[in-house]
């Protein structure tokens, strides 16, 4: 895949997208607006159709940096199941780093 032109000021965020953690979630986005870069995730895309595995992949493609919080792995109330999508996609990031295109092996995360 071809260098992004705005690759450099791209965040991904990689956090829980729920109402506990909406007030977190605000002050990243802020942060990050507020040093001059642009945040992007998962909820920027609306479309059903997308492979929310290939949004992700074309996220962290797009994003020099990266910030994973992978604080809340807690067993999901409804399931049982623990909340693995959040370390998944850091080892995502931290993958196209090693193994990706040239210029992304300029990540920080």
């Amino acid at each position: 895949m071809a260098k992004p032109a705005d690759f450099e000021t791209n965040v991904f965020i990689n956090c829980p997208f729920d109402k506990t953690y909406t007030p977190i979630l605000e002050a990243i986005v802020f942060t990050v607006l507020a040093c001059g870069y642009t945040p992007r995730s998962a909820l920027q895309e609306r479309d059903a159709a997308d492979i929310r595995l290939e949004k992700i992949k074309r996220l962290i493609n797009a994003s020099q940096f990266g910030i994973h919080d992978i604080s809340r792995t807690e067993p999901d109330v409804g399931s049982g199941l623990p909340r693995f999508n959040m370390p998944f996609e850091l080892g995502l990031d931290i993958g196209a780093r090693h193994y990706g295109a040239k210029h992304l092996k300029e990540k920080k995360y």
